[in-house]
């Protein structure tokens, strides 16, 4: 745990240093997407391998899609609280 806290603290130190220098975010941005591809791609490898989540396949998905309708529902009746709480009222 402290090698992430670590590697996170001097990436947060690289970037304030270098935030004035397109060259380095721009290459830097395209490296974290393709990271991402990456991670994204072997966890697929890593679930695929894994006979117990595919022999539970439907239930997970199932459980996966209560869960996003479950966050999606809860996010646009807070996004309409604060909707109506704070920016309703200027309306005229």
């Amino acid at each position: 745990m402290l090698t992430v806290i670590i590697i996170m603290t001097s990436g947060i130190l690289a970037g304030y240093l270098f935030r004035n220098h397109q060259w380095i975010s721009k290459p830097v941005g395209i490296i974290i997407t393709w990271a991402i591809y990456l991670l994204l791609f072997l966890l697929g490898i890593t679930v695929g391998t894994n006979e117990i989540i595919i022999s539970n396949l439907d239930a997970i998905g199932f459980n996966a899609l209560l869960i996003t309708i479950g966050a999606v529902t809860g996010s646009v009746a807070v996004s309409w609280f604060t909707y109506t709480l704070f920016f309703r009222k200027n309306e005229k």
